[in-house]
């Protein structure tokens, strides 16, 4: 919006023509939507707490949780705003894949406002039926991947790229519609499983979002993509502005959701943040990076599976509890301890992703 703006402020003026570049407004981006954050999120802190929407606790995890119990939930009204918001006004329009990311983003939040509302306001303890739930994320993450394949411009759209391999390409056909898909719902349910302790999700969200910004930049870029041997994806650039907003809408939701938390994500927040980071990386072509990068999530959700399927197989646990911030909660680690020494492989992580740009 303010992009269209300044374009036609050009015409009487040229210094608006900074606003044309993209690295300017991904910077915008960050700053407006962590001013958004920062400003509505008193206010919506105490709406939720007047009405009473607060996190209930369940009696068999870490004691240490008891506390919480009625601490604000659904906060991640705040990050759909803030996303939403910063991303309409700094991004262009006329851009499929911003308009495709943001409708991924808002769907998948509406799933998770409808559990969290079905949890916290009508009192059904266990939200929406898993199945609904998954039906309706399938539904979403199914419809963008066609219509992100009926839509690709060149071979490069739909294809496999590996990293470490620098002139690999395999054309996945139809193939590329299961892939977005499960990359996407995938995505979506591995940071809400991993948004259990005060910031643990939220802070590595914020930095896969800002490496897959990265990407989104030198995949859009002839020079940077030839040089680098990534694919060149002409107007995928234009998601480094709504990376920006992830970003920044992220570390506006950490100033509350910091430990102690005054607010907690919920499902509105954790699913449409998941999509949002799994959604960017198919655009971009790195799927495979994504699942590196975001590795906490992947640990997450591989210690559930693994949990499960041990009791059910043995009638024994692997973990002490699971997802593993439990385990190692139930081990004595101080809550504060696990979400920073999780941040931290997460940083490692994102790093290990982008020295993937050059290690091919």
């Amino acid at each position: 919006m303010l992009q269209l703006l300044a374009e036609y402020l050009t015409r009487y003026h040229s210094g608006f023509n900074v606003f044309g570049y993209l690295t300017l407004r991904g910077i915008l981006a960050v700053a407006t939507a962590l001013a958004i954050a920062l400003m509505v999120g008193p206010s919506l802190i105490a709406r939720l707490t007047r009405h009473q929407i607060g996190q209930p606790i369940r009696d068999d995890g870490p004691l240490t949780h008891l506390p919480k119990a009625g601490t604000p939930t659904m906060g991640g009204t705040l990050l759909l705003a803030a996303i939403a918001i910063s991303t309409l006004l700094w991004a262009d329009l006329s851009n499929r894949f911003v308009w495709i990311a943001l409708v991924v983003t808002l769907a998948f939040g509406l799933i998770g406002f409808y559990d969290d509302y079905l949890k916290l306001i009508v009192g059904n303890s266990k939200g929406l039926a898993a199945r609904y739930k998954y039906f309706w994320q399938s539904a979403a993450g199914l419809g963008a991947a066609i219509v992100l394949y009926v839509t690709a411009q060149t071979p490069a759209e739909t294809a496999l790229y590996l990293p470490f391999l620098k002139n690999f390409m395999l054309p996945l056909g139809l193939g590329y519609i299961a892939l977005t898909y499960f990359v996407i719902v995938g995505s979506s349910n591995a940071v809400n499983l991993t948004d259990g302790l005060d910031g643990l999700a939220i802070m590595p969200a914020a930095m896969v979002g800002g490496a897959l910004g990265v990407f989104a930049y030198l995949t859009d870029n002839t020079v940077f993509s030839a040089y680098l041997g990534i694919p060149y994806i002409a107007g995928v650039g234009e998601l480094l502005i709504f990376c920006g907003a992830i970003v920044g809408a992220s570390l506006g939701f950490l100033w509350f959701n910091a430990y102690p938390a005054q607010v907690f994500m919920g499902d509105i927040g954790a699913l449409a943040v998941g999509a949002a980071l799994g959604v960017v990386a198919t655009m971009v072509r790195q799927e495979i990076v994504l699942l590196i990068m975001g590795g906490v999530f992947v640990l997450e959700t591989v210690s559930v599976i693994l949990q499960v399927a041990s009791f059910k197989l043995t009638g024994r646990r692997i973990f002490r509890m699971a997802p593993i911030h439990h385990h190692f909660e139930l081990k004595g680690w101080a809550e504060p301890k696990v979400i920073v020494r999780f941040w931290i492989i997460s940083l490692m992580l994102v790093l290990a992703g982008l020295a993937t740009l050059k290690l091919r």
